[in-house]
């Protein structure tokens, strides 16, 4: 693993262990029952489009959106929202390009506040567990415990250029004995999109479809 980010994350998870240390209240987990889902079978087709940084495979029973959220910044250009409209819930996914404007240091740490902030919220607890795929890509993946709107986030780079993060949400009411079983399923497509990413077309090099 690169040295430079493996010594960032271990300060950095060092401190907000010490920050949350004082603020996180944990319960003990309990038993769950749910509803029975009729699950569809996981085949996965690749998300390659011209000029994207990045590439990777998705599930046949999601649909890939651009973002325009951000269409006011070139970055904003990379952004996609990854919809699964039989569950209701959206990966939303949004790049950067590590440059003087984006550094690496800063960009860890806004990773690592978006998904604490769940937790110092209304998250019960938090797990982080670093990154490192086949393919050469490390990151950091983070489980969150409770009633929160995203239950698993992560953040994959090279720590030279590229900077992708992910979240699941769901529209609905966050409960996580009813969105249990739903969020582990999907879970697996987060991880296999994980798996499957690849750095792909030079930064700054974009094709308007």
């Amino acid at each position: 693993m690169n040295s430079r980010f493996s010594i960032f994350l271990l300060v950095q998870t060092l401190f907000v262990f010490a920050l949350l240390s004082c603020n996180s209240e944990y319960s003990a987990g309990k038993k769950k029952g749910y509803f029975k889902i009729d699950f569809p079978e996981k085949k996965y087709k690749q998300f390659n489009q011209p000029g994207y940084p990045y590439t990777f495979e998705y599930p046949e029973y999601a649909r890939v959106i651009k973002d325009t959220t951000f269409f006011d910044d070139k970055a904003g250009d990379w952004w996609i929202n990854i919809d699964f409209p039989r569950f209701d819930g959206r990966i939303y996914v949004s790049y950067k390009p590590i440059n003087a404007e984006n550094v690496f240091d800063s960009l860890v740490r806004d990773g690592f506040k978006m998904a604490y902030k769940q937790n110092v919220d209304v998250s019960t607890g938090i797990e982080d567990s670093l990154i490192q795929t086949p393919n050469g890509v490390e990151g950091l993946y983070f489980s969150l415990k409770g009633n929160t709107a995203t239950a698993n986030q992560f953040f994959l780079t090279d720590s030279t250029r590229h900077f992708f993060r992910g979240a699941l949400y769901f529209n609905a009411v966050p409960n996580e004995d009813s969105l249990g079983i739903v969020n582990e399923f999907l879970k697996k497509d987060l991880l296999h999109l994980i798996n499957t990413l690849r750095w792909t077309t030079p930064v700054g090099v974009i094709t308007n479809e």
